[in-house]
């Protein structure tokens, strides 16, 4: 099957957002410890509230896809990240730079389910291929953005303003020319789609459980940008080496496509299965890590843990696609984008609490044993439906 056009300039789109994005969050608390004179404390309440402000942009941008379509919901998104990104070109100090990056993080939460969910309203055909394209998109962004950022902030922080306002700029001239396109879509005033009614109950209660193993995965994989990173410094491991296993990461996600494909042919599609197999993976490579002392076995490690996220990320927008009833799709894709966002806000704070409570073995071993229980999660959550959303 042939992608159509508009599904493309999506993922276009989408790769400039995150690139945009993606300037900013691995120096956010750089920029106010050492720029802004903040302590760690009070940058890490910042980064909280700012994940709150994703999440409330997530669940508002998938009830607008619903209620507006979605042309209209990307472009509510891109003019309020256009805003926020203009005014901390120019007012950067404390605490502007806080309400900006909050306001960045809630117009960018508007827009990335709207996608999602135009992307499978424009294809319904592609199932997985459609949402993996976008993940692809979302990972050549970070991995830009990421790897660029620290260069162009050498030079001045204020060109990575810039660069972010750039970024934003050319993100909305895609979405205003090339996003107003028709598809076979009925916003929700038109139809009686009321979540709990009881024909939606069973898909609710697998979406609910679909997120709550969505976040027990994100809690698990942020490890690796919070309590492992700080491990590896530990070990003297610098942080050139640390930068080349996201490299690593990046890299395997764009070029290993074609080695995971015979297994997912070999599910038959299955999506159910494909997470459950990434979750394993997931347990495998934080087994592996735990007993790193050297850098070969985090770059192992990193490896093991992108292949099983090559399985579980694409998949779950795609079940969400699947279960959500019609009219419902913007919203589906709101709540497990909120997922991915609660699990990331809430991994770091939990992974340092064992750690500085305990020691990184029981770090380790807790991640394991919740991400046992995902997979457990992952294997029952349609128990209830009719047929299997898979």
């Amino acid at each position: 099957m042939k992608m159509p056009k508009a599904v493309w300039w999506l993922v276009v789109g989408m790769a400039l957002n995150i690139t945009g994005s993606s300037f900013l969050w691995p120096l956010n608390t750089i920029y106010m410890k050492e720029e802004l004179g903040k302590s760690l404390t009070l940058a890490g309440i910042v980064l909280m509230i700012n994940s709150l402000g994703m999440v409330i942009g997530n669940l508002l941008g998938g009830t607008l896809f619903d209620k507006l379509g979605g042309y209209r919901t990307i472009l509510c998104g891109t003019i309020i990240c256009l805003m926020s990104t203009s005014l901390l070109n120019f007012f950067h100090g404390w605490p502007w730079y806080a309400v900006w990056l909050v306001c960045l993080g809630f117009g960018g939460g508007m827009i990335v389910p709207a996608i999602y969910a135009m992307a499978g309203a424009i294809w319904p055909k592609g199932g997985r291929k459609t949402f993996n394209a976008i993940y692809l998109a979302q990972n050549i962004g970070v991995a830009l953005g990421a790897t660029t950022s620290g260069f162009i902030a050498e030079m001045s922080f204020n060109y990575i303003f810039l660069a972010n306002l750039i970024m934003y700029v050319l993100f909305a001239l895609v979405a205003v020319t090339q996003f107003n396109v028709k598809f076979n879509y009925k916003v929700k005033s038109q139809l009686n789609t009321g979540l709990f009614t009881k024909e939606n109950r069973p898909k609710v209660i697998a979406l609910i459980l679909l997120c709550l193993m969505f976040v027990i995965c994100w809690i698990a994989y942020i490890q690796w940008e919070s309590t492992i990173a700080s491990f590896t410094q530990e070990l003297d491991i610098s942080m050139t080496q640390y930068s080349v296993l996201w490299a690593v990461n990046g890299l395997m996600i764009l070029v290993a496509q074609p080695l995971i494909k015979p297994v997912i042919v070999l599910l038959r599609g299955n999506l159910k299965y494909q997470i459950c197999l990434g979750i394993a993976i997931f347990i495998c490579s934080f087994f592996i890590t735990s007993f790193a002392q050297h850098f070969t076995i985090f770059l192992i490690g990193m490896i093991i843990l992108t292949v099983g996220e090559m399985f579980v990320w694409p998949a779950v927008p795609t079940i969400a696609n699947r279960l959500a009833p019609s009219g419902k799709e913007g919203s589906y894709q709101g709540y497990v984008n909120s997922a991915s966002t609660v699990g990331k806000a809430l991994g770091p704070f939990i992974g340092g609490f064992l750690v500085d409570t305990f020691n990184m073995r029981i770090m380790f071993l807790s991640m394991i044993f919740l991400l046992v229980i995902g997979m457990f999660i992952a294997n029952f959550y349609d128990k209830g439906l009719t047929h299997h959303s898979s």
